[in-house]
């Protein structure tokens, strides 16, 4: 069982934000920005090349609600999902990252030279 499904099932504690019977939000324990919380669907996926339609289209909305409860939905926000190991994927589950609460730089790309991949 994965790190984020022993989340779902309450073996691993979290700062909870938001649950529904399909999605849980909470808190990262590594935040990159005043607000980062990690959405994820409870049902394993691995990765969002895996989701299907009607997973995601219930993720959608539950974002859209976790943004709102955290008062970013009108100043804005970021949502982030990484694919595989070259897309910085930690865990193998499925998860989106809203980032938010400050004006947001692209400051974890600054140390990349693209040159390097041409």
């Amino acid at each position: 069982m994965c790190l984020f499904c022993k989340i779902v099932e309450k073996e691993i504690p979290a700062n909870i934000e938001l649950e529904n019977e399909d999605c849980l939000a909470f808190h990262d324990i590594n935040p990159k920005a005043p607000i980062h919380i990690l959405v994820i669907p409870k049902k394993h996926i691995d990765s969002f090349n895996d989701i299907d339609p009607e997973t995601m289209a219930k993720l959608t909305p539950f974002m859209q609600d976790v943004a709102k409860q955290l008062g970013i939905d009108q100043t804005g926000y970021r949502v982030i999902t990484n694919v595989g190991s070259d897309g910085g994927q930690e865990v193998k589950h499925l998860h989106f990252h809203i980032l938010g609460g400050a004006k947001l730089q692209w400051g974890h790309f600054t140390d990349a030279d693209p040159r390097e991949y041409l």
